[in-house]
């Protein structure tokens, strides 16, 4: 009867700590009690496969690293592409289109690269023919005084002191293209900007800015010296020869036909 009673407990105990044991090694580490693991479904990320998300994408090993921009918020017909050219220019010319806030590099083979701009009221003060006498990676900003006057907390940058450090808060942005004219500057200016948001848009202040990663792949295109034409292509009629070379030259005028391949050009 002892021996047996004996038995029991001991069976009992044993029970009782096995228990415990698989209980606390199931809080632990939430292990699974079974022998063989359970195969998991991996679920890859999305890729994503527009040329686009290379385009825009971050780009560090810049000086001051840019971040990636969000191009799906910025309407089709801004972002980088090749188009047909409406300018009838030499290649190798650049065309400020005030009208449609464009920027257009010819290239020949009636094509041109086509990048949307930003234009501020100094975007419209300066009209005409003129070249890039100069070009700066990572310029530093010197508001004029005019602009200082409106906004005294300006004044640390102003003439005289240097102007503001390079970096990605500085108003010209990665880039900065300098307009001449008969050997004077205009004070006119092609540069980036971080405010991606005002791309296709007239702003407050500033000449002509573009995306970033677009200026920084205009400044590669283009040499000092490139001829420049800042105009509004769609107020008054203007002779463009055939794409190809052959044929009468087509009249274009009025309001601009924009016709968008939508071909990404790196």
């Amino acid at each position: 009867m002892r021996s047996s009673l004996m038995q029991n407990t001991l069976s009992r105990r044993g029970f009782l700590l096995g228990s415990g044991a698989l209980a606390a090694l199931g809080l632990s580490g939430c292990a699974s009690t079974q022998t063989s693991p359970v195969p998991v479904a991996e679920v890859a990320p999305p890729v994503e496969t527009s040329a686009y998300a290379f385009m825009y994408g971050p780009k560090p090993d810049e000086p001051y690293p840019l971040p990636p921009i969000p191009y799906q918020k910025i309407p089709s017909r801004f972002l980088r592409q090749m188009v047909a050219d409406p300018t009838g220019e030499q290649p190798g010319t650049l065309v400020v289109d005030t009208g449609g806030h464009f920027l257009y590099l010819t290239l020949g083979n009636g094509q041109a690269m086509r990048y949307g701009v930003g234009l501020g009221r100094a975007g419209f003060a300066w009209a005409g023919r003129g070249k890039i006498q100069y070009k700066r990676q990572w310029p530093r900003w010197t508001p004029p005084i005019e602009m200082v006057a409106r906004q005294p907390e300006l004044a640390p940058y102003g003439v005289g002191t240097g102007g503001m450090e390079p970096g990605l808060k500085n108003p010209l942005g990665a880039r900065a293209l300098y307009i001449f004219q008969n050997g004077q500057d205009t004070l006119y200016r092609i540069h980036g900007s971080p405010e991606w948001w005002t791309i296709g848009k007239s702003v407050s202040s500033g000449c002509v800015r573009m995306i970033n990663q677009d200026v920084v792949d205009l400044y590669d295109r283009v040499p000092d010296g490139t001829p420049i034409v800042v105009t509004d292509l769609s107020a008054a009629p203007q002779m463009v020869s055939a794409p190809d070379g052959f044929g009468a030259p087509q009249v274009i005028g009025g309001p601009q036909v924009i016709v968008e391949p939508s071909q990404p050009v790196f």
